[in-house]
């Protein structure tokens, strides 16, 4: 057999015991949900609880590592080889980041997550306030900008390092970490280690799934004037099997990457049409303000617990999207590593902090000032329909306050089934990576591997709208975040370590500096001899 099928053939040793972690855990919610629904609920309250300090420190402690990190002497270094350009054109990789990072979420929450907000504001303000309509906008940037996009893009880092630098085989977290494990990171610490990233994974999708399809299934049935029902459900589920599976099964070029791209140029069009037909000036006014409320208070939000008052809101927003970025960290990190070849250091924490952040921005600060402003106005009382009937009509009624509602809705449908199926084909193929065997950045996990995953995916799917497990598996996925935070400290030593045993004291500021790898790694391609380049890079501003 030669090196490249042994490289992407299927790792027994991680795909297995994965694949019974998840059945273990899936089957006994499906089958005992109540029982099953409040262990975890228990498990969730604990350690957000006791431990959502750690949470809130970890996300301003990484925000911090990687600015440092990206303006500092490490920041010009070259995740390739001499020669190795990008693969992708500058607009086509920060699409494909942004859309396997936030999937159908912020379509679901930029709409409707500022009205919670109004409703039970945070600092303590009073409820339907003129200050809890700044805050609402306020928060609704802050959960959805700079910490979650730094905690996606720190195992990126060392990943890409790893398989880009040092041609070290494997496309994973242990991997990764080897420059701390050492070779320990072959044993059972990084089996380990790997079979909690892809639970993760799974979980983290299969709720995403859980989610959108209800979403979709409302708006849907308005568009057709069906009834929904579990059988349009399974339609709909089935739909987007067979988007995402196709895109996963040409691949990153053919198709993820086209994928990315129609999703970013509709989600633009949406959001022009409606900066364009609502309160255009206000939701300026309402963005530039709700800027300059988290820039002022930034370090204030990150480290907010309410210690006195003892509120619930950090705990119910804060630490729980804290918690559900850091779940969700490995997989992008896998991925974006993949993708980031011939990139920067400062590159790439460029394109995750600056351009993920500002993608969100838009989305809250459009949609969710539209929202907002229809609930000051009083042209819709939105948040009576969330509390009767919940986000999916809450969502439904204010797509149809616009011009051409019934198109406005079925582009809205198309947005969502392109948006999850970008989430979806990119976790495919990250799930397929993580259980091959020593797979290598230069190579893709094997079509039948990754539509395997994607079926799973869907099965998983299937099975948790059936029962209503979804919250239990939802909340489980969470509380994996808790061991993942140390893992992220230790994600971090890797690389500096690696980059220091490679380069030693040939690090200049902003010189380019040719230097061989002084750590012996078994396994690195030919051309390993080849001088690794450090070269600086401008960011640049447009494809």
């Amino acid at each position: 057999m030669n090196k490249v099928r042994t490289g992407a053939a299927l790792d027994g040793r991680v795909f297995w015991p994965s694949l019974i972690v998840i059945l273990g855990i899936t089957i006994p919610l499906l089958a005992f949900p109540k029982s099953g629904e409040a262990i975890i609920n228990q498990m969730f309250a604990f350690s957000t609880g006791s431990f959502g300090w750690l949470y809130l420190t970890s996300g301003l402690a990484v925000v911090t590592f990687l600015l440092w990190l990206a303006f500092g002497r490490y920041g010009n270094i070259r995740l390739g080889r001499e020669g190795d350009a990008p693969e992708f054109s500058y607009f086509s990789w920060v699409a494909m980041i942004f859309c396997g990072g936030i999937g159908i979420a912020i379509v679901n929450w930029a709409w409707v997550e500022p009205i919670y907000y109004f409703n039970s504001p945070p600092m303590n303000v009073a409820a339907h306030s003129r200050e809890a309509a700044e805050w609402a906008l306020t928060y609704g940037q802050f959960h959805w900008g700079l910490t979650p996009w730094a905690f996606y893009c720190l195992p990126a880092l060392p990943i890409a390092y790893s398989m880009y630098v040092r041609r070290q085989p494997g496309v994973r977290l242990s991997v990764a970490a080897r420059g701390v494990l050492g070779d320990k990171a072959n044993g059972w610490l990084g089996v380990l280690l790997d079979t909690v990233v892809v639970f993760g994974i799974v979980g983290g999708v299969g709720t995403s799934l859980g989610l959108a399809v209800p979403l979709v299934s409302t708006l849907a049935s308005d568009v057709f004037g069906v009834q929904p029902s579990f059988t349009f459900d399974m339609v709909i589920l089935a739909l987007w099997t067979l988007m995402f599976g196709m895109s996963v099964w040409f691949g990153l070029s053919k198709g993820i990457k086209l994928l990315s791209d129609i999703n970013v140029y509709l989600a633009l069009l949406l959001l022009a049409f409606v900066a364009v037909i609502g309160p255009t000036l206000i939701l300026l006014n309402g963005w530039a303000n709700s800027l300059g409320l988290m820039i002022n208070n930034f370090v204030h939000m990150s480290l907010w617990t309410d210690p006195i008052a003892k509120g619930s809101f950090p705990q119910d927003w804060t630490i729980f999207y804290w918690a559900w970025w850091i779940a969700y960290a490995p997989m992008m990190g896998l991925f974006v590593a993949r993708i980031s070849r011939g990139r920067t250091i400062k590159e790439l924490i460029i394109a995750e902090l600056v351009w993920g952040s500002l993608g969100c921005w838009v989305f809250f600060a459009v949609w969710g000032g539209y929202s907002l402003n229809l609930q000051l106005s009083g042209v819709l009382d939105i948040s009576a329909i969330l509390t009767q009937q919940g986000i999916p009509a809450a969502v439904l009624a204010i797509l149809k306050t616009m011009p051409m509602s019934s198109v406005v809705i079925a582009g809205f449908v198309l947005l969502c089934f392109v948006f999850l199926a970008t989430t979806l084909d990119s976790a495919a193929y990250v799930l397929a990576s993580v259980t091959s065997y020593e797979l290598s950045g230069y190579e893709e996990p094997q079509r039948w591997l990754r539509i395997v995953w994607a079926l799973l995916l869907a099965v998983i799917g299937i099975g948790l709208i059936k029962v209503g497990g979804l919250k239990a598996v939802q909340t489980s996925t969470i509380v994996v975040a808790l061991p993942l935070i140390p893992v992220l400290g230790v994600l971090a030593w890797s690389l500096i370590r690696m980059i220091k045993t490679d380069f030693g004291d040939q690090l200049e500021h902003g010189e380019v500096v040719f230097a061989v790898s002084q750590h012996p790694v078994a396994k690195l391609a030919e051309d390993a001899a080849r001088p690794v380049m450090l070269e600086p890079m401008p960011v640049p501003l447009r494809e």
